[in-house]
């Protein structure tokens, strides 16, 4: 766990959230401010702070990330929706937690 961090905190459960999905690798919770009708995000249970930092031993994890918001999409029904992951402060990224937004497509 890295101090400081909210993810890390949701993920030991020291914040309350909106959880959707959780195993041993992943969890996926609603974005507390979101941008869209469903507004999930996909984390990575070990603290990787950006794409930048991740090793080649986060590549199983991951992957698991992608495919939980796969599953999550088919779950909420979308049809389409877009997957998104900020990198750097330059590139967008606000927690510094690898973290993929799961939206639905505009209405």
């Amino acid at each position: 766990m890295q101090e400081g961090c909210v993810f890390c905190k949701i993920i030991h459960k020291e914040i309350p959230s909106k959880v959707e999905h959780e195993d041993e690798m992943c969890m996926a919770f609603h974005d507390i401010n979101p941008r869209a009708k469903v507004h999930l995000l996909v984390i990575p249970k070990k603290h990787v702070a950006t794409m930048k930092d991740a090793e080649e031993s986060d590549e199983p994890t991951m992957g698991r990330m992608l495919m939980t918001a796969k599953k999550l999409a088919e779950k909420f029904k979308l049809a389409d929706y877009r997957l998104l992951i900020s990198v750097g402060e330059k590139g967008g990224q606000e927690v510094f937690h690898v973290h993929l937004h799961l939206m639905s497509a505009p209405e």
